[in-house]
């Protein structure tokens, strides 16, 4: 790989892997078992049909349970601890066969790309959850599934394509992100002034 293919194809494993890391899992072994794409040597087990059905069946559930507000929000909660460390790895790996160094490099971008995708896309959708319709609920996480496959599938194959796009990406997430959390942060805190009113106003008059 020339440097701007493995600088893409790092990147574009730890910013998906944020966002949908069972569907990168299983999509990088489907392309290549099916020799679409030839992967580093070092993921050429993602190709294997075990981790394929394993990946497959949880990309699956992954896809079912983003549907569902409320399910959503607490499986991104969840894999906070899962998409970031998969990121980092699948980077390392992705250039570990080019040299050490860049290994570490690669794995260190890719974790800090998909923080910054999960804590954006965890966080939008903690936002949108309070629509009480779905229908907003389920177009974001369509447009994730797409985005994300499509994301990687440039980062493979048109590496400068993704990276301007990428940049692009972080601009926005960097003025996004704080805004978004800000404004979790204050739903939380209703929520909280909600619940300690309704608990007070449930107690007898002589105990408030």
């Amino acid at each position: 790989m020339d440097a701007l293919t493995l600088i893409a194809t790092a990147a574009g494993l730890g910013w998906a892997s944020g966002m949908r890391v069972y569907a990168v899992l299983f999509f990088l072994g489907v392309l290549h078992h099916a020799g679409i794409y030839e992967l580093p040597a070092n993921l050429h087990v993602l190709s294997h049909p075990a981790v394929m059905v394993v990946s497959g069946v949880l990309f699956g559930l992954e896809f079912f349970a983003d549907k569902v507000p409320g399910v959503d929000t607490v499986w991104d909660a969840v894999h906070t601890f899962i998409r970031i460390p998969a990121g980092a790895v699948l980077a390392a790996a992705a250039v570990a066969s080019a040299d050490p160094g860049l290994a570490v490099a690669a794995g260190l971008l890719g974790g800090v790309i998909a923080a910054g995708t999960h804590l954006t896309k965890a966080g939008s959708r903690a936002l949108i959850n309070t629509s009480p319709e779905p229908v907003s609920n389920w177009a974001a996480s369509l447009g994730e599934d797409a985005i994300s496959v499509l994301g990687l599938y440039a980062a493979l194959k048109y590496p400068l394509l993704f990276l301007v796009l990428l940049a692009l990406f972080i601009g926005l997430a960097v003025w996004l992100v704080p805004r978004i959390w800000r404004g979790v942060k204050r739903l939380f805190a209703a929520l909280r002034r909600l619940l300690g009113t309704a608990a007070r106003n449930s107690l007898p008059p002589k105990v408030r």
